[in-house]
């Protein structure tokens, strides 16, 4: 199993910013430092072309986010302030997600130590999300014939509105979105199926509802790839989560997806998407139960 990866995934953020910046380099750490991954299959992604990144994002906005040519609305909006370095992890980023649909393709799972970010439009970046690495990815491996229909399994806290709205006219790519319904983005475009939850919904009705979602996609659609944005922002100790879910739920729920895939032989690529507990290191801890599980469970179906 391979994961895309790059130092430049990190960029410098004010030191009082909610955005867990440093899991990247602390999943990275992690997983070589208890072994669920050897240094070998650590595949280092470039910058994605910018002609990639406009089959999605206007031009306007794609080169803006890379000059720095932002207004004070759109940086605020975006909730990252803008610097080089932030440009740069945004393209690598990108192009690891595209990497990470290529690696699945032909291993049947892979994964990206970033990636997931749901909520960027074509023409703005919003909710900690520069630029929309599975949408530009999608585009990017249908354009090429690699794929014809693509799933995207969206377990993020938050409903995944960038990729309902820059899908909702495409029927080759089904958009499945489970998330707390009273949390942000307050107006959710509909996805191909929305599954909005109560807040303190916790482990046992999520898991049903999940399992019973999933049913209902699969009765729906037959993907030639799927992409997992794994967020574990559903915990019980996020910090905007509210869905009070448990580590052992979080197993469950990664297990649940990764077996439903894997299974049917459908090749999975997995992404993070949000996360944050109240450390680094047990946001860091909480991504990884997703790489233990796709490692257990892969290796039947995948060698």
């Amino acid at each position: 199993m391979r994961i895309s990866y790059s130092p430049g995934y990190v960029a410098q953020l004010p030191k009082d910013h909610i955005f867990p910046m440093k899991k990247f380099s602390g999943l990275h750490n992690y997983i070589i430092n208890n072994g669920l991954f050897k240094s070998s299959e650590i595949v280092e992604p470039s910058m994605v072309d910018f002609a990639n990144l406009y089959t999605v994002h206007t031009q306007k906005y794609g080169h803006g986010v890379w000059t720095g040519n932002l207004t004070k609305k759109e940086v605020r909006r975006m909730g990252l302030p803008w610097s080089k370095g932030l440009a740069i992890r945004s393209r690598l980023a990108v192009q690891g997600t595209i990497n990470t649909g290529l690696m699945a393709l032909q291993d049947g799972i892979a994964g990206n130590l970033a990636g997931g970010t749901h909520h960027a439009m074509p023409d703005h970046g919003e909710g900690f999300c520069v630029y929309n690495d599975v949408a530009v990815a999608i585009k990017v491996l249908r354009q090429s014939k690699w794929v014809n229909n693509v799933l995207i399994i969206d377990v993020d806290v938050h409903q995944g509105n960038g990729n309902a709205a820059i899908f909702k006219d495409e029927p080759n790519v089904y958009t499945f979105s489970i998330h707390g319904e009273k949390n942000y983005p307050f107006v959710k475009p509909p996805s191909d199926l929305d599954v909005g939850l109560p807040d303190k919904t916790g482990d046992k009705v999520y898991l049903e509802t999940l399992s019973g979602s999933l049913d209902k996609v699969f009765n729906e659609f037959t993907p030639d790839l799927v992409f997992y944005l794994a967020g574990i922002d559903p915990l019980e100790e996020d910090h905007f989560g509210r869905l009070s879910l448990s580590l052992q739920g979080m197993e469950e729920r990664e297990r649940m997806v990764i077996e439903t895939v894997t299974q049917k032989e459908i090749p999975l690529a997995l992404l993070l998407s949000g996360g944050y507990a109240p450390t680094i290191q047990k946001t860091v801890e909480a991504h990884a139960i997703m790489y233990k599980a796709a490692r257990e469970i892969s290796a039947p179906y995948f060698r």
